[in-house]
């Protein structure tokens, strides 16, 4: 009987490790907004914050929306989406879109920055993904006043 009993607690064990992998598989977007486990929500509303007053319709430049994305930026992420061989892609009123801005800074946080490192993913949205730290120091600072 004890055997029974340690062959079905096996069972369920494997049965969660594997739906917990399956779910932690799924395409980070808007709705899911961790990756690897990882909850990006806090510093992608303090982004926000700092970027637009969370202002979706904002503009400063060729940066618009609430996250303020460029247009590079949304070529990078069809490049992205592109070489999985995804049949999604991103458009320019994308940006306006504050659930599709989230799935895109997400986009960009899984390939640039697998390991959830907060500073890089502040830091790098501010500079690209050669900034410098001296001058992304004020960007990193007034984000994270506003996660506190």
């Amino acid at each position: 009987m004890k055997r029974i009993g340690k062959i079905v607690s096996m069972s369920l064990m494997v049965l969660l490790l594997t739906a917990t992998t399956a779910a932690a598989a799924g395409k980070p977007d808007a709705k899911n907004t961790k990756t690897e486990g990882f909850n990006w929500n806090p510093v992608m509303n303090a982004i926000i914050q700092v970027e637009s007053e969370g202002n979706a319709r904002a503009v400063s430049g060729n940066s618009v929306g609430a996250m303020q994305i460029t247009p590079i930026l949304v070529k990078e992420c069809n490049n992205i989406l592109e070489s999985k061989k995804s049949k999604k892609r991103y458009s320019m009123a994308d940006r306006y879109s504050v659930e599709k801005s989230k799935e895109m800074f997400l986009l960009i946080q899984s390939v640039y920055n697998p390991k959830n490192n907060v500073e890089k993913a502040i830091r790098s949205w501010n500079g690209g993904p050669n900034y410098t730290v001296k001058s992304t120091n004020r960007y990193y600072s007034k984000v994270m006043k506003q996660m506190k």
